[in-house]
């Protein structure tokens, strides 16, 4: 037993310790990764997902949360797109994962969306293929907010977004009360970088399988430690916008939450459903799950989330 729990501790990757090469052809994919220089000179870690013989039928462009990266479960979701015939492409936007700057601090939301976007356009123009395929958003969380952003910036630019649990405004129930907002932001001006914001251990709050829980912990580029004063202050200021802009939305989406949501307002998502202008817009909120929906909850939660958002995609491609 003990030797178990010790390999469990050491595992190389979230589905275990084969190698990801190998874990990749079992799947019936394909996988690269890389470096990306953006255009204000960050060095940004990249990979892909794709099938391993079809064309792709669409390109899916996806956006990770905070604290979080692109090479732990985060993994799961483009792996099973992969193996439904869509090429998936991410980075680790500045400050996370592999990718370069001080961990967990973001001082420029708009410049993270100028990163993503130079990056899958690059990744378009690069593959005649996936010029002649429709392009989607995918954000989860945090990633939300950037898809959204990075539609708002230009509205022609993609055919659909998945917007899972997005940060288009945060929760009351995470959010430090009056007046503590206006004294952090304030101290922010001086010491951006100092991780002091109290805040709950918002693993705990996202996660609700235990075993899963125990494997999110292990991964090694997870930020564990509290959130940095200009990175809170940059939040703030973005999902007041995002959240005055939501009438602006025009493209078409699926927004998804759960209704026991700790971390991200579920009330949100139903007023992006509400007030955007798009035409072709869903919502799907599921009673009693939490923030991670495609990882954190049980299997079959997991599968419940994975299948609405194929047959969305399924009937735009």
């Amino acid at each position: 037993m003990e030797k178990e729990e010790e390999l469990e501790q050491n595992r190389l990757n979230y589905w275990g310790n084969t190698p990801e090469e190998e874990y990749y052809s079992t799947q019936g994919i394909k996988s690269t990764k890389s470096f990306f220089t953006s255009p204000r000179g960050l060095t940004l870690f990249t990979r892909s997902w794709q099938p391993l013989t079809a064309p792709p039928r669409a390109a899916v462009c996806m956006v990770h949360g905070y604290g979080t990266d692109i090479s732990w479960n985060f993994q799961s979701t483009p792996i099973f797109l992969a193996q439904n015939g869509f090429s998936c492409f991410a980075l680790d936007m500045q400050g996370h994962g592999l990718s370069q700057g001080l961990r967990a601090f973001v001082p420029s939301v708009d410049d993270v969306v100028e990163d993503c976007v130079s990056f899958f356009d690059s990744v378009v123009k690069s593959d005649a293929e996936l010029g002649r395929v429709p392009r989607f958003l995918f954000g989860e969380s945090m990633g939300g907010a950037i898809c959204t952003l990075i539609h708002l910036r230009n509205l022609e630019g993609f055919d659909g977004a998945i917007l899972i649990a997005p940060m288009c405004k945060i929760s009351d129930k995470v959010r430090p009360g009056w007046p503590l907002p206006e004294i952090l932001s304030f101290f922010a001006r001086f010491a951006p970088t100092l991780p002091i914001v109290p805040t709950a251990d918002l693993l705990e709050k996202s996660v609700k399988s235990p075993e899963k829980k125990a494997i999110a912990r292990m991964n090694p580029m997870r930020y564990n430690g509290k959130p940095r004063l200009g990175t809170v202050r940059e939040l703030l200021r973005v999902t007041n916008y995002v959240s005055s802009r939501l009438c602006d939305v025009r493209i078409p989406f699926i927004v998804l939450h759960g209704s026991a949501d700790f971390v991200t307002d579920p009330e949100v998502s139903r007023e992006l459903f509400d007030k955007a202008q798009s035409e072709d817009k869903t919502i799907k909120i599921y009673d009693g799950m939490m923030h991670s929906l495609l990882f954190g909850e049980t299997d079959g939660n997991v599968e419940i989330v994975r299948s609405d958002i194929l047959s969305w995609l399924n009937d735009r491609c």
